[in-house]
């Protein structure tokens, strides 16, 4: 732990969840979003910092084609989000990443664009992939519209009236991104060239920035084709309409192999949410304010958890794991919990381990967080991966070394019989067609010999296999010259040395894999909610539902 936040609290190590606990799927793939997920930080950020926000340009005909600017300006610089509105036919609609047209692009620029810039952004960015942005765009994204729903809202405020508040709470967005892009794709930015400034330092922050305006873009362009058909006959968007409205996300198999490319930056992820819970867990006493912000928050959960729905089977078995553990949490509370008691909050997250199933366990721990802003909120800037220089080998490093490091912090990885069938039933790989990440079956189809490395449990078996005859006091470059298809995997091992979050502690190959909790897992640090499985392999969620919009928050100019 080298962030200096994370050395505030020490009586927190004794309250701290083991990660041979946090990090096994199951677990994993029921988190919710927090305090701490990246969303919540951004909003943070702009309502401290009193960030001022325009409509810059919006420039749509009555079939809603154009383009708008929306900008926000914090203390030391704009990031304006520049928005091209398509008429798509419905037969080029499609979530899927190989797309080719949607509904509506964007990127999110550093500064204000000037005319010159907008001649540019319009000939690349509508064609995203094919098109190429520069080191001024920070993010490339598209969405499409949730077709039916949007055209009946469009129609309902046409004539005058307001949408059913029910049919948007089901669907929770009007318009759902497809891909959400940043860090050096397509030319825009790298995230180290902005990594220094405050504001981008959390992981994520331009990409959650992109689709919070994306949020307002979707409600003005409703509103607007909404005047375009009705004239004076129409109304605006209501404000508990607005409410329930997010910005859609279809996620697949994509964004899973992510936690496994990023070692460092996953670990300090959950290491900065296992501490705040363990700062929470550690206090000796629970104010009057504190527990009136957890009843309130409690409340919020309930109503939610009623509110999402899904009918994939998996999900609905979560959802009423959910709903009960969160009854049982209420009754509990109100009625049984004595906050006067020594450590209150500790008090109660160990009846929430005894009591409650997984999926409300991890509910709790976002609720328990949610009144600690003053003690927690600095962990934010400990979330990102600062290494900046080449993690090269050790190979000074001693075979004993290594086999004492494997069997510390990998032991788990030993579990498994990697030659049983079903312990080695998958593999991945990318699409040639799809350009997708995609899980193979390995005794049916072809293709294994294309499998990416993302079999971490398996390598450290085989290298655990192949050191255990060599002589300890061997440096592991010698071995490494014998045997050099290990120097991916000894380097993983060295650059996450004390590091215990940085593994999913499971058989990422094996039959028993649900992806679908990967997937999860980093949508919750992002801050998603209402998550809608369609399969094992892809999920539709909401962003920024319920949250404060830009108008909201910030300063309005002119």
């Amino acid at each position: 732990m080298t962030c200096e936040s994370l050395n505030q609290f020490p009586d927190s190590v004794n309250f701290r969840r083991p990660a041979s606990k946090v990090m096994r799927l199951e677990r994993l793939g029921s988190a919710h979003p927090m305090r701490l997920s990246f969303l919540r930080i951004l909003l943070r950020r702009v309502e401290q910092e009193n960030w001022q926000f325009k409509r810059a340009v919006f420039d749509l005909d009555s079939n809603g084609v154009g383009h708008a600017i929306y900008s926000v300006t914090g203390p030391e610089r704009t990031y304006s989000l520049v928005c091209f509105s398509h008429d798509l036919p419905a037969d080029k609609r499609s979530d899927r990443v190989i797309a080719t047209a949607w509904d509506a692009t964007f990127t999110l620029f550093d500064g204000v664009p000037d005319r010159h810039d907008i001649e540019r952004l319009e000939k690349n960015v509508p064609h995203q992939e094919a098109g190429r942005v520069s080191s001024r765009e920070l993010t490339l994204s598209r969405a499409n519209r949730s077709v039916r729903l949007f055209n009946d809202v469009v129609e309902t405020l046409s004539q005058g009236n307001q949408p059913d508040l029910n049919a948007l709470a089901k669907t929770g967005y009007l318009m759902r991104t497809t891909a959400v892009y940043g860090s050096g794709k397509f030319g825009a930015a790298d995230w180290r060239t902005i990594s220094d400034r405050p504001e981008m330092m959390c992981p994520f922050q331009a990409e959650m920035l992109s689709v919070w305006l994306i949020r307002s873009f979707t409600i003005d362009l409703v509103n607007h084709l909404a005047e375009a058909k009705g004239g004076n006959s129409s109304v605006k968007l209501g404000e508990a309409a607005r409410n329930l409205l997010g910005v859609g996300n279809s996620t697949g198999l994509g964004m899973a192999p992510y936690l496994v490319k990023h070692p460092v930056l996953f670990n300090n992820l959950v290491m900065v949410r296992e501490e705040a819970l363990a700062r929470v867990r550690s206090l000796k006493t629970a104010s009057e304010n504190q527990i009136e912000d957890f009843s309130k928050a409690l409340g919020a959960a309930v109503e939610n958890a009623h509110l999402w729905q899904s009918e994939h089977p998996v999900q609905v078995k979560k959802l009423t794991e959910l709903r009960q553990g969160l009854a049982d949490l209420s009754s509990y509370v109100n009625e049984t919990m004595d906050w006067g008691t020594a450590h209150p909050w500790d008090a109660l997250w160990q009846w929430g381990e005894a009591n409650l199933q997984i999926e409300a366990q991890e509910a709790l721990l976002s609720l328990l967080l949610e009144p600690h802003g003053s003690i927690i909120d600095d962990l934010a800037c400990c979330m990102a991966d600062s290494q900046t220089v080449f993690n090269q080998i050790n190979g000074g490093m001693l075979i004993g070394q290594m086999i004492d490091l494997i069997n510390d912090s990998y032991s788990w990885a030993l579990d498994y019989s990697y030659k049983e069938q079903d312990e080695c039933a998958r593999f991945w790989y990318v699409s040639e067609d799809k350009l997708e990440p995609r899980l193979g079956e390995r005794h049916s189809e072809p293709g294994h010999e294309q499998e990416l490395p993302l079999d971490i449990g398996r390598q450290v078996s085989q290298l655990s296999g192949q050191l255990a005859g060599w002589n300890k006091d061997t440096p592991i470059a010698e071995f490494l010259l014998m045997h050099p298809q290990f120097r991916n995997i000894v380097r993983r091992l060295q650059k996450t040395i004390n590091k215990p979050f940085a593994e999913i502690q499971d058989n990422l190959i094996s039959a028993d894999l649900m992806p679908i909790d990967m997937l999860r897992c980093k949508l919750a640090f992002f801050g998603a909610n209402r998550f809608d499985p369609r399969s094992d392999r892809w999920v539709r969620i909401s962003l920024f539902q319920g949250l404060p919009y830009p108008d909201e928050l910030c300063e309005v100019c002119d």
